[in-house]
Formats: C-alpha cells, structure tokens, sequence
C-alpha cells in the first residue's frame, strides 16, 4: 500500500484517506477492507507521503467516542512526516458532545505546532427521502414491497389504492434492525419538503412526529402521503449527523473554531439519497444572510472557507485570491437574489442512472482560469477545467 501511495502522489494525487467508520459496509454486512488497518501499515503509508513531499492524510473516526487511541498515533504521525492530517468531524445523536472533545485535541495539536486539522460540513449530514430514490421509509413495508419493482406510475396507483394504503399505514415492518434504528425509530428527524422551498434548520415541532402529535395525523401515513406526492418526486428531509440540538448550533460553533475546514459535502457519493451539491450556495445564503434561528457568519470568511482556506490545505496555491498572477476562476453573485431550488431526481447519469440534483440562483458568471461558463445561472457549454494533478504553485 505504501509503495502504490507514493506513485499515486507522483502521479498527481493530493492525498490518502482511511477509515474507523462502522457504517461502510459490503452488501454482506462486513467492513470494507482497511476499516481496523494497525497503525503501523498507516506509519508506512505517511512516510511514503513524506518521501513525496506532499499531501494530506484525512482520517474518518467513528463520530460516537472521542478517539483517544488512534489520536495517539494521529499526533505522532502528523509530527513526523510534516503532513497534515484532517480528521473528520460530525455529531451524532449517540454521543452528542464527542466533537467538543475533539476540538479541544485539536487546539492541544497547534499550541504543540502539530499540524492537525478537522474537516466540517456547512449543514446537517442527511438523507433526502423520494419514491425515486436509493432509500425511503416505506423500504421495509411488505405491502410496499409488493409493488416496488413496478413502473413508477403503476407503483403510484398501487399506493393510492385504500386497501393498500391501510396495510402500509398498520403492518409492521419487516425490519427490526439497523434501518429501523436510524430511519423508523426517528419521526422527530424527518422534515416533509414543501413543493417550493426546503427548510435545513428546521424546528422538531414541524417533523413528521411533531405534526402527528400535534394534529393526531397518522405519522406513517404523512410519509406516504408525501412520497406520493408531486409523481413520486415529494421529498422528505432526514438530518443524520450535527442535529443532535434541533438546530445548527454545532455546526455554527465548529466553523468558528481556527483548526476546522470546510468539508464533508456529498456531491457525487450516494447520489440517490444524499444532495451536497448545493451546499456553496447554502454557505452564502443561510449563514450570511437568511438564518433566523441563531448568530449568521460574517460573508468574507463563509468565502474564504469555501476558497484559500481549501486551496491552501490542498497546496493549490494558484488559486482561492483574487490575486495577480493566479487563476481567474471567479463567481458574479447576485447576492439579494441567491438561492437554490429544492432537490430533485434526476436520471441522466450513463444508463439512465439517477442522481439528485439541486439548481443555483443569482449566478451571474462564472469564470473558471478566464473562460466564462455559467451566464444568469445557465452553462454557456465551455468546459475548461481539467484533472488537477499534484500541487500547484502560485
């Protein structure tokens, strides 16, 4: 593995990443291959980096205990090779204060000069919920499961049929396990997204188990009702990670600390369930501007988070300023008129793959190294980037 990191940092890779994660699994239910690697393979893999002279060695930990063992090793190999090692940090509702913990390691790390680092997401960590999609609350329902594999519209009058309506809304599900745990047992996290605008700060009175207290509605039965919906296309939020609180207060207090990054976004990963890809326009607009359930972040540093400060970690030092002699990759904003739509099914991935999507608005031009390709918000067709490969100098 050393040998194969070193020529891959040759070839141009910014990095290597590993893992302690429990929830990446095979389809039969075993950790993906390097999940319990000993220290000593990963002290060989970052010496690798050091010969090199580059990159960034990002560790994912489990998120619901502090990881004092492997911090241990994490400290000594950042120490020894020069890298920076990024860590992963998230709240989970297990362990809703681990990542103080981990903040405070972190703050021990730079006044000993170790250069350590944590990587955050701009928002909750979740799960959008569609009859389209990879995952959704009915999954285990055996009166679904029935029609599951039908057309989508088939399926949809099936659904609307009363007698299966009522078998969905009173049987038990078939599993008692871990989807259970983190999709059924959690009514008070999940969000129904309305047609038009979709809330990531939302209150726990207005979740699924909230409006059926509330209104003695049938909570199984709201999820159907807004699956169903729009064709299929009704969407229904679940926050995983950094929610613990019913707010985004973790997430405000974890930007604000001088050894995290901006991070964590699932653009491409899990495109059937997850939609990160709007998470830079939620940056701009939520934090700097719209929040209404605490303190905003002032817009030069949401800026500078989503720019310098991520070339810089990446050792791409030809961009991330506006500064002469670099990159002219630049955004025009609209400021007063950003915003974003909500997510949406999207099946243009090869072989008619899906993909959620979630569209900007207020982008006036975008310039990627001079060449305009975005104009009021529509590609112009140009596509001047291209694979990036080692460190860039400025």
């Amino acid at each position: 593995m050393a040998t194969l990191v070193e020529e891959a940092l040759r070839a141009g890779a910014l990095g290597f990443s590993t893992s302690r994660t429990p929830l990446h699994k095979s389809k039969s239910g075993e950790l993906v291959p390097g999940t319990m690697v000993d220290a000593e393979e990963l002290f060989e893999i970052a010496d690798a980096m050091k010969r090199v002279g580059h990159g960034n060695f990002q560790f994912s930990p489990e998120h619901i205990r502090v990881p004092n063992e492997e911090w241990v090793w994490m400290r000594e190999l950042a120490r020894r090779t020069g890298r920076t090692v990024s860590v992963n940090l998230s709240q989970t509702d297990q362990s809703p204060e681990v990542w103080r913990s981990v903040l405070k390691l972190l703050t021990d790390a730079r006044n000993d000069g170790i250069p350590m680092v944590a990587q955050v997401a701009g928002r909750s960590i979740g799960i959008m919920y569609c009859l389209h999609g990879s995952v959704h609350p009915l999954l285990f329902h055996p009166a679904y499961a029935e029609v599951q594999d039908l057309p989508m519209e088939q399926r949809l009058r099936a659904l609307a049929e009363p007698q299966r309506r009522s078998r969905i809304i009173n049987e038990v599900p078939n599993d008692g396990g871990f989807f259970q745990k983190i999709v059924l047992d959690k009514l008070d996290g999940m969000w129904l997204v309305d047609g038009a605008n979709i809330d990531y700060e939302p209150h726990r009175d207005d979740s699924v188990g909230g409006i059926a207290r509330r209104t003695g509605a049938n909570a199984v039965e709201l999820i159907l009702d807004q699956l169903i919906s729009n064709d299929g296309h009704g969407m229904i939020y679940a926050p995983f990670f950094n929610y613990s609180y019913g707010d985004l207060s973790m997430t405000y207090e974890a930007h604000l600390h001088p050894q995290t990054r901006m991070g964590l976004s699932d653009a491409g990963a899990h495109c059937g369930a997850i939609c990160d890809g709007g998470m830079p326009t939620f940056m701009l607009t939520h934090w700097t501007r719209d929040r209404r359930r605490g303190p905003l972040l002032d817009l030069e540093y949401v800026i500078h988070r989503q720019t310098a400060q991520t070339a810089e970690l990446y050792g791409l030092h030809d961009r991330g300023t506006v500064t002469a002699g670099k990159r002219a990759d630049l955004n025009i904003i609209d400021y007063d008129n950003l915003g974003f739509d909500v997510p949406r099914m999207a099946f243009d991935l090869p072989a008619n793959g899906r993909r959620l999507v979630q569209r900007g608005r207020g982008y006036v031009a975008t310039f990627v190294a001079g060449e305009q390709t975005v104009a009021n918000d529509e590609f112009t067709g140009a596509l001047p980037g291209h694979l990036i490969r080692g460190p860039q100098k400025a």
